[in-house]
């Protein structure tokens, strides 16, 4: 049977290397993302179906009422991102191990609705200093979008407790091993 795998951690703390290391890199474990909704219009060669599935915000409205989505969040206004329950079965159902990359609270929700078929990864920076220096030296940001994603940093690490594993990426090399060695055993269980 086909299972899930939930990523959640602050911003810069590697978690889309890690997961780019195990989709890559990993083959045997059958891993496949989740391809999120979104209200935003494509980008550059994006196409539905393939990046992200992409609603008017009217629709994604109205599949919300419907109970469609197992999580989402409405980033700003009229601007929203979600998991379509009916796309992660489908994925479930091809015998993809499907992975998540989401939000704290969309993370916890995942997991509530799964339950044990679901496996919810936190991926912590080993401090809030080392989270700024990380910010800071990609050169990407402007010191206020800094500032915001550090407080932001601190509400989202409240949530570590409420994740099946947390893992501290302090050196990557480690974390991406010890992430691995986590997934595999648990797509091993029965």
């Amino acid at each position: 049977m086909s299972k899930l795998i939930i990523f959640s951690a602050p911003s810069g703390s590697g978690k889309s290397t890690i997961i780019n290391y195990l989709l890559a890199g990993h083959p045997e474990l059958n891993l496949a993302f989740s391809i999120s909704a979104t209200s935003r219009a494509p980008r550059g060669a994006e196409q539905d179906g393939v990046e992200y599935f992409f609603l008017t915000p009217e629709e994604f409205r109205r599949r919300i009422e419907a109970g469609e989505f197992l999580e989402y969040e409405e980033v700003y206004q009229d601007r929203f991102y979600g998991t379509l329950k009916s796309q992660v079965e489908k994925q479930l159902q091809e015998g993809q191990n499907v992975i998540f990359d989401v939000d704290v609270v969309g993370g916890c929700n995942i997991k509530q609705f799964y339950g044990s078929r679901a496996l919810s990864i936190f991926i912590q920076p080993p401090s809030i200093e080392e989270l700024r220096k990380r910010l800071e030296g990609r050169g990407t940001d402007a010191q206020d979008v800094i500032e915001s994603r550090l407080a932001k940093a601190a509400y989202e690490l409240s949530f570590a407790p409420k994740f099946d594993r947390v893992i501290i990426n302090d050196d990557l090399e480690k974390a991406k091993a010890e992430t691995l060695r986590v997934i595999t055993e648990f797509l091993n269980e029965d």
